[in-house]
């Protein structure tokens, strides 16, 4: 089971949050070998979902993974509450789930 974290995402706006990977111990994970992916929808059944873009901080060995959305996949989001988690899939493709929550998308004033 991942980490449970909820985030705010302002609609309209760019988005970006970090996630630090830990190994049982505290230390950094080395992600040298592994991909991420995530995804927000707006209940676990839906099928309209909005992909994170993933990338991991140089050194890989810092066990840091960006998440981010532009504004324009935020602006297309309705305000509201939605469900959302980010997974770790190695070289030998097993996956983890590294954290999962709510996230809030509050609603766009400026347009």
């Amino acid at each position: 089971m991942g980490a449970k974290a909820n985030i705010v995402i302002d609609q309209g706006a760019d988005f970006s949050t970090t996630v630090t990977v830990t190994d049982s111990v505290g230390d950094p994970l080395d992600l040298t070998g592994y991909s991420a992916r995530g995804q927000i929808r707006k209940h676990y059944t839906s099928s309209t979902k909005v992909d994170f873009s993933t990338s991991f901080l140089s050194p890989r060995s810092s066990g840091v993974l960006t998440l981010s959305l532009s504004n324009v996949q935020t602006a297309n989001m309705e305000s509201g509450r939605y469900v959302y988690d980010v997974e770790l899939v190695s070289s030998a493709n097993n996956v983890s789930r590294l954290v999962e929550g709510i996230a809030t998308v509050t609603p766009e004033v400026t347009r």
